[in-house]
């Protein structure tokens, strides 16, 4: 005998699926129309960003004598010269004889805060990132340093052999899972077309994804009011993967920016940029 309620079941299953694929479809469409404003946002305040409050407060910072020796920052080496910042940032991180060891952007400054002025690393570590009442010295800095660099291509090298030791790590660090949530930088960077919330999560293991983002770092973040640096946002990935709190200018988070920026390789500097 016939079942009477089979048609009954396929229209509601019928019912439930199209209902279902249409949610997905407005979802979609919505997260595309939300992109696409986000990046309206970007354009419109990229020629008048807050973030220039932070390029003047770096550049008196880099021009201003202090510390225990009352010097400026004006004679440290990011790599390009004693004092020479223009280029700076397309060519970081990378080995310093100095120091004998690899080093990004704010990693270099911490060095020179040292060595040059005779600051406390440990006071200087206390504080590396703003906080909405502290402005971070190493975030305004950066700003500026970056700026400098506006439209050039970046290029970190790989010619010493440490840094191609760090490339290493940092590209062992980036598939490394771990912590209470068993994540990895993976798990939210390692495929394209993916996002959580409203944010896109770019696949920066792809150097035409990873130049799109990472060329615009430092950045100036609309939702915290702050100018943020590669290794704030190193220290925010380890957070959210409930990994230790990473050092900062530690070896391992050189290492994580350095396989990022060479994934990055070729892009068109525009930092400081706009970031969510």
């Amino acid at each position: 005998m016939p079942d009477s309620r089979r048609p009954v079941w396929w229209a509601a299953l019928g019912g439930l699926l199209a209902l279902a694929l249409g949610t997905a479809s407005v979802v979609a469409q919505s997260a595309q129309e939300t992109a696409r404003e986000i990046e309206r946002y970007r354009e419109a305040v990229a020629d008048s960003s807050p973030g220039e409050l932070w390029e003047a407060r770096g550049e008196d910072l880099w021009k201003m004598p202090r510390g225990p020796r009352n010097v400026s920052l004006e004679r440290c080496d990011l790599g390009q010269g004693p004092g020479v910042v223009a280029g700076a940032l397309a060519r970081l991180p990378r080995w310093f004889a100095d120091a004998d060891r690899v080093m990004d952007l704010e990693t270099r400054l911490l060095h020179c805060m040292v060595t040059l002025q005779g600051l406390d690393p440990a006071v200087l570590r206390r504080q590396p990132f703003g906080n909405g009442e502290q402005r971070s010295d190493f975030e305004a800095l950066s700003a500026w340093i970056a700026a400098q660099s506006r439209g050039m291509t970046l290029a970190p090298p790989l010619d010493h052999p440490a840094e191609r030791a760090a490339w290493r790590l940092g590209r062992e660090l980036f598939f490394v899972r771990g912590g209470t949530h068993d994540f990895a930088c993976t798990t939210c960077h390692a495929q394209s077309g993916r996002r959580i919330r409203l944010q896109e999560l770019p696949n920066l293991s792809r150097p035409e994804e990873a130049r799109r983002v990472l060329g615009t770092w430092p950045a100036y973040r609309v939702s915290q009011g702050e100018m943020r640096t590669l290794q704030w946002r190193m220290n925010d990935c380890f957070r959210q993967q409930r990994f230790p709190d990473l050092v900062f200018g530690s070896e391992v988070s050189v290492a994580l920016v350095s396989y990022l920026l060479h994934n990055a390789s070729g892009a068109a500097l525009a930092a400081p940029g706009v970031r969510r």
